[in-house]
C-alpha cells in the first residue's frame, strides 16, 4: 500500500509500544512489572477532579476558543508571569490536547523543508518524528556522558549548519532525568539568540525536581534580554498526575501564538472542555496545587533515592545518570550483551520474556546501549523489579 510522503517515515512511539506489549502480556496472565510508561501512578488531586465534575454539571461541555478557555489562558499566564518576574501576555498562551500537541503545533508551524532542527540527545522519542512530519531534518546532538549528556554551545557548534533553524531541549530530561542549571540554560539561550535559532524548551517535568523542593530552572528564570526567539512547552500531565486529561500548553510571542492557534483550529480545535475546567483549578488554586505537587515530589524523591541505591548495590559496575528530575533512571547495559543479545532492544526483550520486567530500550532515545526505567510506581514494585533485573544479569554473567 502506498502512503503519503507526510507519513511514510513515521514510526509508532517506541515507549507506547513497549507499554502496550507489557499490558497485553499482563492481560494474558503473565506476571509483569511494567516500568516503561512515563506516567505518574498517583490519582489526579481531588480539587482538580471536582472542578471538572462541577463544570460538567454546570454545562461547561461546549466548544471553547481554539486556543483555550480565556480564564484558563489567563491563569497560566499569571503563573508564568509570577515566575518570570515580568508580565507575559495571555495572548502568548495556547492550550492544547497535551504537551505533545503543543510541540507538534510549534514544530509544524516554525520549520519546514530544507530546515534542520537540532535535538539534544538522548531525546524523548517523539521529537525527531515531529520534525520529520514537518519535512524538516532532525539532527541529534549528544552531550558528554560525563555531563549527564547535557549539551553545550560547543556541542551545538559541531552540529549546526547554515540550515539550522531550531533547537529542542528537555529539562528535566526524559529519559535521563538530567536538569540544566540556570547558567547552562543561559549559555544555550545566548547561542540560539546570536544565531537566530528558535529554541523550543520542553519543561513538562519542571515541578518534579529531586535535589531541591522547588521547580527546576527554566527559560523564564532568565532575564528577557538573555532570550532570543523561543517557545516554552509545559502542561498539567506530569506535575498534576493528569496524563489522561490531555492538557498541555505553549507560551511564545503573540504573533507566533496566533499561527499555532490557526493550525490547531484546523486540526483538533480546542482541548476537551471538561479537561480545561480541571486545569483551570490546577493553575488558579495555588495553595492546593503547591500542596499536591509537594506531596508527589517527596514520593518521587524517595523513589529516586531507592532506585539509585539498588542499582549501585546490585549492579555496581553499571554506568547510569543520577536523575535530578523527572521519574526515570537511565542506565547502560552493553556490558551484558552476548549470546545473541547485541543491543538494548534485544536485552529488554529477553528481560521481559524471562523475568517479566518491561523497560524501554535506548533505541527509542538515540542510543541502543542504554535503557530507561520509570520509577513512577510503589517502593515494593521497584524492589521486586531490581531483584528480577539482578537475577537476569547474574544468569548471563
Amino acid at each position: 500500500m502506498n502512503f503519503s510522503a507526510n507519513v511514510e517515515k513515521l514510526r509508532p512511539s517506541a515507549t507506547i509500544a513497549v507499554s502496550t506489549l507489557a499490558r497485553k502480556l499482563a492481560a494474558e496472565g503473565r506476571d509483569i512489572i511494567n516500568l516503561s510508561a512515563g506516567e505518574p501512578d498517583f490519582d489526579t488531586p481531588g480539587f482538580i477532579s471536582d472542578a471538572a465534575i462541577e463544570g460538567i454539571r454546570g454545562g461547561r461541555t461546549r466548544y471553547t476558543p481554539p486556543a483555550g478557555l480565556p480564564e484558563l489562558r489567563a491563569a497560566i499566564a499569571e503563573r508564568l508571569s509570577a515566575r518570570a518576574g515580568r508580565e507575559l501576555s495571555t495572548e502568548g498562551v495556547v492550550v492544547s490536547a497535551g504537551a505533545k500537541q503543543a510541540l507538534f503545533n510549534a514544530i509544524f508551524s516554525l520549520f519546514g523543508p530544507g530546515d534542520e532542527v537540532l535535538i539534544a540527545a538522548p531525546y524523548w522519542t517523539t521529537y525527531p518524528d515531529l520534525v520529520t512530519l514537518a519535512r524538516a531534518r532532525p539532527v541529534e546532538v549528544f552531550g558528554s556522558e560525563s555531563r549527564d549528556f547535557k549539551v553545550t554551545p560547543s556541542d551545538l557548534d559541531t552540529a549546526a549548519t547554515d540550515a539550522t533553524r531550531g533547537l529542542v531541549i528537555n529539562t528535566p530530561s526524559n529519559p535521563t532525568g538530567a536538569v540544566y542549571s540556570l547558567a547552562e540554560l543561559a549559555e544555550i539561550a545566548a547561542w540560539c539568540r546570536e544565531r537566530d535559532v528558535r529554541l523550543l524548551s520542553d519543561e513538562i517535568y519542571g515541578h518534579i525536581h529531586h535535589d531541591e523542593d522547588v521547580v527546576a530552572p527554566g527559560l523564564l528564570d532568565l532575564a528577557a534580554e538573555e532570550l532570543g526567539p523561543f517557545v516554552l512547552i509545559d502542561g498539567a500531565s506530569k506535575s498534576f498526575a493528569m496524563t489522561g486529561w490531555r492538557i498541555g500548553f505553549s507560551w511564545t510571542e503573540p504573533e507566533v501564538a496566533r499561527k499555532l492557534t490557526a493550525l490547531q483550529s484546523q486540526t483538533t480545535s480546542n482541548a476537551a472542555t471538561p479537561s480545561q475546567m480541571a486545569a483551570l483549578a490546577a493553575f488558579s488554586d495555588v495553595a492546593d496545587a503547591d500542596a499536591s505537587r509537594s506531596a508527589m515530589g517527596r514520593a518521587f524523591r524517595r523513589r529516586r533515592d531507592l532506585v539509585v541505591e539498588r542499582l549501585r548495590e546490585l549492579l555496581p559496575d553499571v554506568p547510569f545518570v543520577r536523575p535530578a528530575g523527572a521519574f526515570y533512571l537511565y542506565f547502560r547495559v552493553d556490558g551484558f550483551f552476548g549470546d545473541g543479545v547485541g543491543d538494548a532492544t534485544a536485552w529488554c526483550s529477553s528481560l521481559l520474556e524471562e523475568q517479566g520486567v518491561a523497560l524501554v530500550p535506548g533505541a527509542a532515545f538515540g542510543d541502543d546501549r542504554w535503557v530507561r526505567l520509570s520509577f513512577a510506581t510503589s517502593d515494593e514494585i521497584l524492589e521486586e523489579a531490581f531483584q528480577r533485573i539482578s537475577a537476569r544479569v547474574g544468569a548471563i554473567r
